[in-house]
């Protein structure tokens, strides 16, 4: 079964370290919470809100053992007026046997507002 896998978080500074760092977290939390291999996903879409301009976060991912093959794409979110600023979002589609029930979407930071019902630790 094909499944998606969502996270986000957020930054405080439009800083490329700062961006990788969080973008690396978030991505390390999804793959420990969910026991995700590299060979079982499809692919990975992320998203920045407009004030995030510093570097594409997918150079996060392209750091990490395994993950070479797996086609990323960055862009950005919608700017909806009042919407959550700083904000670094994943989707991850990956092969799974999980019920959508079981997976583990991960939100950090002041991300935790966008999808509190399952920002549960």
């Amino acid at each position: 079964m094909i499944r998606g896998i969502r996270g986000a978080t957020t930054v405080n500074e439009n800083e490329e370290d700062v961006i990788l760092k969080a973008t690396e977290e978030l991505i390390h939390e999804m793959i420990r919470k969910n026991a995700i291999r590299p060979e079982n996903v499809a692919q990975v879409i992320m998203t920045v809100t407009e004030d995030l301009t510093a570097t594409f976060p997918a150079k996060a991912l392209r750091t990490l053992r395994g993950w070479t093959y797996v086609p990323v794409m960055c862009m950005q979110e919608i700017p909806v007026p009042n919407s959550l600023a700083k904000c670094i979002r994943i989707m991850m589609t990956v092969e799974t046997n999980e019920k959508q029930e079981n997976i583990h979407h991960v939100y950090l930071e002041e991300a935790v507002k966008l999808r509190p019902d399952l920002s549960i630790i």
